[in-house]
């Protein structure tokens, strides 16, 4: 994630800042594709550090933010009303509560196809692995935060899982670190 975020380019126009938004709050989240796609302005609350998020089973949950995605998010959404209506789209399109937090370079609405694309295209080229997808940055979210010290039962609740159970599918780098650390200190190891 570093290298995707200190070496590529993304460049400087309005697509370019959405398209590193878009990786950026799907890994520092860890949201589902879906949820991202369904994001409206009105989700995101600055004051807070917040953004609101409808997951599965219309179950509702608030996801933190930090200050340096917050100053993203901001600079994104200056953009985001001067490109829309060079595409065409009204003023008061963008600045209506329901308004998508995404667009596509036409105006619309973010669609899943479009984001897997968009992830796609900056992974493949900071990574060899076959399979490069969103669901990617979720579990690359999950398996920082465990590894970093977070408690299961909280990253749970941040990605939105019914169930504990699905939340441990992300532990296999963890344990991995534990048996570094264990062959490291331990002296009959």
């Amino acid at each position: 994630m570093d290298l995707l975020f200190e070496t590529v380019d993304f460049g400087e126009d309005f697509p370019a800042l959405r398209d590193r938004l878009i990786i950026e709050l799907l890994y520092a989240t860890g949201m589902r594709l879906s949820e991202l796609v369904n994001l409206n302005e009105s989700d995101v609350d600055f004051h807070h550090s917040h953004i609101k998020v409808l997951g599965k089973r219309n179950k509702e949950r608030l996801i933190p933010f930090s200050n340096k995605l917050a100053i993203l998010l901001k600079t994104y959404l200056q953009e985001k009303v001067p490109f829309a209506t060079n595409s065409g789209l009204p003023v008061t399109e963008c600045n209506r509560m329901d308004s998508p937090l995404f667009i596509t370079n036409s105006g619309t609405r973010i669609y899943p196809r479009f984001v897997y694309r968009t992830v796609t295209k900056y992974l493949a080229r900071v990574t060899t692995l076959r399979k490069v997808s969103p669901h990617v940055l979720r579990h690359t979210f999950a398996t920082h935060m465990l590894n970093s010290g977070a408690e299961l039962n909280a990253v749970k609740e941040l990605l939105g899982h019914a169930n504990l159970s699905a939340t441990q599918v992300y532990t296999h780098n963890t344990i991995e670190k534990l048996k570094k650390i264990y062959k490291q200190a331990h002296p009959k190891a």
